[in-house]
């Protein structure tokens, strides 16, 4: 059993209060929730309207399926028009 954990910080386009920035998160982290039966929450930057730290969480049976998972999200998240990734951390447990 692999544990992973995905750190992402986000630049959020169009942002101007906590309330647009509110609705982008949640709409993301919905998807991720559904598309990759992740754990998603936010850990860092509550009080600025552009910037957001998620924390993402999975398990997989194998190493190569929890690494394969995180790049799969990563992808989603570069392709995801409402949010810029400014960097992301990976580790593997």
């Amino acid at each position: 059993m692999t544990i992973g954990v995905l750190k992402l910080a986000l630049f959020i386009h169009d942002s101007n209060s906590l309330k647009d920035k509110r609705m982008v998160l949640h709409s993301l982290k919905a998807r991720l929730r559904n598309n990759f039966n992740v754990a998603v929450t936010q850990i860092d930057d509550e009080d600025k309207w552009q910037k957001a730290t998620l924390a993402v969480a999975g398990v997989e049976r194998n190493r190569n399926n929890m690494n394969s998972t995180l790049s799969d999200i990563v992808n989603f998240i570069e392709k995801f028009n409402r949010v810029g990734l400014i960097n992301y951390e990976m580790e593997l447990i």
